[in-house]
């Protein structure tokens, strides 16, 4: 089977923007049929994702994981072509920067805080759903776009660590107990 495959990882809530996930994923599908939409994950919306999805004749197309954790969400990252985000609010999401770590492009919606800070992945509105399928298919179509978003996203994400933030907490406690004392 040579179809390509794009992940959904996440709570199925409203924030997540899931729903959004579908309409894309069925815009894709009117041009690009070797495609399965991966969604992992289990929340408040999953009845009516799973629903929705059975509406919008996507059934064939799409594949419900339920919850992962640990080695399976590696997994599904590197299993997949794409890794989407699209948020309809989130301060901060960590999966688009596991996405990476992994190896796979990501597609983040411009509404997420994550889109601040990472610039080797895609990005669009949660709510403008032919941007999203046409940066879908371009990934899907494009092997030379998906290697640049792959190794570069991967380079990007290997600068982020943990150091500087606890020096700088470090350097303000420290500060915190010269004053005081």
């Amino acid at each position: 089977d040579n179809d390509k495959i794009v992940l959904f990882l996440g709570r199925l809530t409203f924030q997540k923007g899931p729903d959004h996930f579908l309409y894309a994923a069925k815009r894709v599908l009117e041009v690009e049929r070797n495609v399965k939409f991966v969604i992992a994950g289990s929340g408040d919306m999953e009845r009516f994702i799973i629903e929705k999805a059975a509406e919008l004749g996507l059934a064939n197309h799409v594949l419900f994981t339920g919850f992962l954790k640990g080695r399976d969400v590696d997994k599904a990252y590197k299993m997949a072509d794409l890794y989407v985000v699209p948020s309809v609010s989130e301060p901060f999401g960590i999966t688009p920067l596991e996405a990476m770590r992994n190896g796979t492009p990501v597609l983040i919606s411009k509404q997420s805080g994550v889109s601040e800070v990472i610039s080797h992945c895609l990005k669009a509105d949660f709510w403008d759903r032919d941007e999203m399928a046409n940066k879908i298919i371009a990934v899907l179509r494009y092997g030379e776009l998906h290697h640049e978003l792959s190794r570069n996203g991967f380079s990007e994400v290997r600068r982020f660590n943990w150091d500087e933030p606890a020096q700088k907490c470090m350097d303000v406690y420290n500060e915190a107990i010269t004053m005081g004392g």
